[in-house]
């Protein structure tokens, strides 16, 4: 079953203001591609596995870039490959460094269910403490290297 059954998909700026804004005490997972997409899709398929685990201290949303509506955000977070995942905690944008030299936004999928789960538990305690950006716990070679492949969608 693919993930996109479960998990919001969000296609007007307005949802994706008020999810960021409503999501108290809880990370905010959100999901920027295109359902279309291989990596999305297998992303959303790590995402909707994980959201079940997770929802204690997490909530995991799709935005469609394709949507003329959320383009704003496309273009604030600076989305130029997909998928990337953005982090949010109390409506802060939280950040992770993961050894790239970008700590917005997470790019590519994941390896595996627990890599998803571990980087989210990461941000939630490090946002519990306050921090606005946590090191990636996941080690160098299940993190998607990305550095020599930016240009435009």
């Amino acid at each position: 079953m693919s993930g996109n059954q479960m998990l919001p998909t969000l296609t007007k700026k307005r949802e994706v203001d008020s999810i960021i804004r409503d999501t108290i005490d809880k990370v905010l997972v959100l999901r920027f591609g295109r359902s279309s997409d291989a990596v999305c899709l297998q992303l959303d398929d790590l995402l909707y596995k994980s959201a079940r685990e997770v929802s204690k201290f997490a909530t995991i949303a799709l935005v469609d870039i394709d949507s003329e509506d959320v383009q704003v955000y496309v273009k604030y977070f600076d989305i130029t490959l997909i998928p990337s995942t953005v982090f949010f905690f109390n409506a802060q944008h939280m950040k992770m460094d993961s050894g790239s030299a970008d700590h917005t936004k997470w790019v590519g999928s994941f390896h595996r269910k627990q890599d998803v789960i571990d980087v989210i538990e990461t941000i939630f305690r490090g946002a519990m403490k306050g921090k606005l950006i946590v090191t990636c716990p996941l080690p160098p070679e299940r993190i998607p290297k990305f550095q020599l492949l930016y240009r435009d969608v």
